[in-house]
């Protein structure tokens, strides 16, 4: 008969997210894109090791603790942390690499004409706002005039900053025009996710104790949380859209793109694959998943109530998002 396994917290990342690269190897699993291809029935079995090894039941399907692990990190890619919904497909964590391979791709490579930044920009804010609906908060859902509000407001923010971009850089160094997605990804990004978390800016994100009791709802936290999602939103972006770039605009000088024009695209998409691979994870690692905020800087309201409750605690958490 075999021994039975440890017990760990599994609720907690597997390593130290202290550290930056303790979060890198945490998100590393969490974007996995591998876990895109997950069966709905490999799914269920992972939901069912996470539920039972919870319970404090047997998991006869692992041998090792590691495979309770790993079946927990495929269950996070495809699982609600708060509401356990199967969340939709490209909106997962794990399908940012591919998607954004074949939109950053696009975008890159198609940056002239203007049709094509209208497209490809819009493909773009599609993508995101089914990925901030997908990873919304539980306890702050989004209703539907405003995720189409977020969604206009966001598309016709980067259709903007792209297009009046490409005319002021037309006679410029063409590298200047090749970064122009960039600077429109960017302008997307600060208005789509404050647009897509509007309930969270007004209502306020739950603050936890130490042992995940709830202390509180801080608008602070939520702003917070939100802008620290803005900046590695942007921070996975930025390798692809400047390496990419400066490769294009070098084989453009070695006059490789004259010889082989229909490369441009296959390259472009192929490149910005290879460098997300390990943007998306890294991008992600900068700000801790469960956020922490000293009691003393919340609202005022809500410090005096945590402090008459809890006098002894100086820091709270929550959930920033992603």
């Amino acid at each position: 008969m075999s021994s039975p396994l440890p017990r760990v917290d599994i609720d907690k990342p597997k390593f130290d997210q202290e550290t930056y690269v303790g979060r890198a190897k945490h998100f590393a699993l969490v974007t996995n894109p591998l876990n895109v291809l997950a069966t709905g029935a490999q799914l269920e079995e992972a939901r069912q090791i996470v539920l039972n090894y919870r319970a404090g039941k047997d998991v006869p399907q692992c041998k090792t603790i590691d495979d309770v692990w790993r079946a927990k990190y495929l269950y996070d890619s495809a699982f609600h942390p708060e509401t356990g919904e199967k969340q939709l497909v490209i909106g997962r964590m794990s399908a940012q690499m591919p998607m954004n391979t074949i939109i950053t791709g696009g975008m890159m490579a198609f940056y002239k004409s203007t049709g094509a930044v209208v497209f490809w920009q819009w493909c773009n804010q599609t993508f995101n706002a089914i990925v901030n609906y997908t990873n919304r908060s539980g306890t702050s859902p989004i209703s539907k005039p405003q995720l189409l509000t977020s969604y206009c407001l966001a598309t016709g923010g980067a259709l903007v900053t792209a297009l009046s971009l490409n005319r002021a850089v037309k006679n410029m160094n063409p590298l200047l025009g090749r970064l122009v997605p960039l600077v429109a990804v960017g302008a997307a990004n600060c208005i789509n996710i404050p647009c897509m978390r509007m309930q969270e800016l007004q209502n306020g994100v739950v603050l936890l104790d130490e042992e995940n009791k709830e202390m509180g709802v801080s608008k602070k936290a939520a702003c917070l949380g939100i802008s620290a999602v803005i900046l590695s939103r942007i921070s996975m972006a930025i390798p692809g859209m400047t390496l990419t770039p400066m490769l294009m605009n070098a084989l453009e000088k070695r006059g490789f793109l004259a010889k082989f024009p229909r490369s441009n695209a296959p390259i472009q998409v192929l490149f910005c694959g290879f460098v997300l691979i390990f943007a998306t994870p890294l991008g992600c690692a900068f700000f801790k998943q469960r956020a922490g905020i000293n009691v003393d800087s919340l609202e005022p309201e809500v410090r005096d109530s945590i402090k008459k409750e809890r006098p002894d605690l100086e820091t709270v958490w929550f959930n920033k998002g992603l």
